[in-house]
């Protein structure tokens, strides 16, 4: 989430820091938060930076199609060498380290290499000498070195470690035998007080010391790790997980503290409960989540496992968050417990993809993959088919209902939009147009609906009769996704694949603010009630909370 996800460590502060963009190095002061230069000379990916130990170099490694290793001075930002990274006969080096007490020395790894590297400045040189590990052949994911360079450490996807001498460039010991760590050692760091943590690609984070490398401590987190961060002698450290978690973990009792999280797959939804914008709910693949809006912290998580959430909806009187998956079932959860209340089975054939409730907590809409829209009766002991309305030809995308639950209306992919009296249960009218429809808001005042979709295009309609009333260019790029209108109708947002947050005006159609801060496609986007928040989630995991622009009163 966007104000949040800094561990508050009173580690010490690095000056700079790199972070690496497409196919550029980005340079950044640390303390000011500022962008200081960005480096480029690598074609495509770039697999690993390292800084040496007094900061005067920084060494990046380019990916397989690059295949590069480069020395770059931190103080003139510019390359000073550069070197083939591995040699013909072997794979690509993947990981890189630097001497801890020289400027002048860093190890590559990879897969079937392993280099020390010594920088000749004079020359503007880099020259490499290959270590020796006699007939053991491993992939390295990991590299690790010693506090005085006396050795230095290599995990390998074969779940055993290296441990190799940088000056005579030779295989030390390897270790364990047996038992070796599943999914392979994704994380390594040596401590000051000797021995090692290890992170394993399935989620194992070990204390071990050589040469056996048997855990002395270990506890399970969850997602593989895939970086372990020490707060000063190592008393203290993070640890950084596959599944979007980060942990404090203390040496002394190796217990771990889950302090900040989020979504690990794209987010598919984002809503919040009636008349209140302290709590949220979002959803993402096998995922259900509440989040505490202000302090970003997670409330609650439900899990179905192998299964898709595609959508989300609080019940009007907030005992219960419904819920939409792909094997066509409907879900619905306590929100306070999680607890799984009851289930609908076989609402759809192809999964269900959109779902909404009316305001009487007494019917939930829900739409399916197929194109059916179907009209459920709740109880708090039943839950029937009340009508399935087939028109439809393809997936339903979003689904809206009006304030007094006499109508609703449902966007879909086979570009129409209809508007269902829900109670004769029959249409009442329908939109065409040439795009897949994504979302779609009622005015406040429901004689107008607008839509978008595919063509980039947002649209008022008239509800009565069914025509167009104008068109605006939502986006220059990509499709637009989300939408939502703000209580009063005067503004409304849209987020897309042009990665932007835009308020509208929307008497005056135009654009009014943009909010750039998504690095992936936005998914869904909503207006927090009472106007205090924008909350927009993207294909990538994020979650970003914007302050509206307009005070609410």
């Amino acid at each position: 989430m966007d104000d949040r996800m800094s561990p508050k460590a009173d580690v010490a502060e690095l000056e700079l820091a790199a972070v690496i963009g497409f196919n550029d190095i980005i340079l950044w002061d640390y303390k000011k938060r500022e962008l200081i230069a960005r480096l480029s000379l690598h074609k495509g990916k770039i697999e690993a930076l390292a800084f040496s130990p007094n900061d005067l170099y920084l060494v990046s490694l380019g990916g397989p199609d690059d295949g590069s290793v480069v020395v770059w001075s931190t103080a003139k930002r510019e390359a000073i060498c550069g070197s083939p990274a591995a040699g013909l006969n072997v794979g690509n080096a993947t990981t890189v380290v630097f001497s801890r007490c020289r400027d002048e020395m860093f190890v590559t790894a990879g897969n079937g290499t392993i280099r020390v590297w010594e920088l000749d400045l004079q020359n503007r040189k880099i020259w490499p000498t290959e270590c020796q590990t006699g007939q053991m052949k491993r992939i390295v994911m990991s590299i690790a070195m010693a506090d005085d360079d006396s050795f230095f450490y290599l995990g390998t996807t074969t779940g055993d470690i290296l441990k190799m001498n940088p000056r005579t460039k030779l295989l030390a010991d390897t270790g364990p035998v047996k038992d070796k760590y599943s999914l392979g050692v994704s994380a390594i760091r040596c401590l000051k007080m000797g021995g090692l943590l290890v992170g394993s690609g399935a989620g194992l984070l070990m204390f071990c010391k050589s040469p056996s490398y048997k855990p002395i401590k270990k506890i399970q987190l969850q997602g593989g790790v895939t970086s372990i961060t020490l707060r000063g002698e190592g008393h203290q450290f993070f640890v950084g997980t596959e599944q979007s978690h980060i942990y404090r973990v203390s040496f002394t009792d190796f217990k771990e503290t889950l302090i900040t999280t989020c979504h690990f797959e794209a987010v598919q939804d984002i809503v919040f409960p009636f008349g209140t914008s302290e709590l949220f709910a979002t959803c993402a693949k096998k995922d259900i989540r509440v989040w505490h809006t202000l302090s970003n912290r997670e409330l609650l998580r439900i899990t179905v496992p192998n299964m898709t959430c595609h959508g989300i909806e609080f019940m009007r009187d907030g005992k219960s968050l419904i819920s939409a998956w792909n094997d066509g079932r409907i879900r619905a959860f306590a929100p306070e417990t999680g607890r799984l209340m009851y289930v609908i089975n076989s609402a759809h054939r192809i999964g269900v993809t959109a779902i909404a409730t009316t305001s009487d907590c007494k019917r939930v809409i829900s739409g399916g993959g197929e194109g059916e829209v179907r009209v459920w009766k709740i109880s708090s002991q039943s839950q029937q088919l009340e009508e399935a309305l087939k028109e439809h030809k393809s997936s339903v995308s979003c689904i809206r209902v009006k304030k007094n639950n006499e109508e609703c209306v449902t966007a879909s992919t086979d570009g129409t939009c209809i508007i269902w009296d829900l109670v004769r249960l029959r249409r009442n009218q329908m939109i065409l147009a040439n795009t897949l429809f994504q979302c779609v808001c009622y005015h406040p005042e429901e004689f107008q609906i607008i839509t978008s979709g595919t063509d980039r295009k947002i649209a008022y309609w008239e509800v009565f009769d069914g025509t167009v009333i104008r068109e605006l260019e939502g986006s220059m790029s990509g499709s637009v996704n989300g939408m939502d209108i703000t209580q009063e109708g005067l503004h409304f947002v849209t987020g897309g694949n042009d990665h932007l947050v835009k308020v509208w005006d929307y008497n005056e159609g135009e654009v009014t603010h943009v909010g750039v801060g998504h690095s992936g496609n936005i998914t869904r986007i909503r207006i927090s009630p009472g106007n205090q928040y924008i909350v927009s989630v993207s294909a990538d995991g994020a979650i970003l909370r914007w302050k509206y622009p307009y005070s609410s009163s």
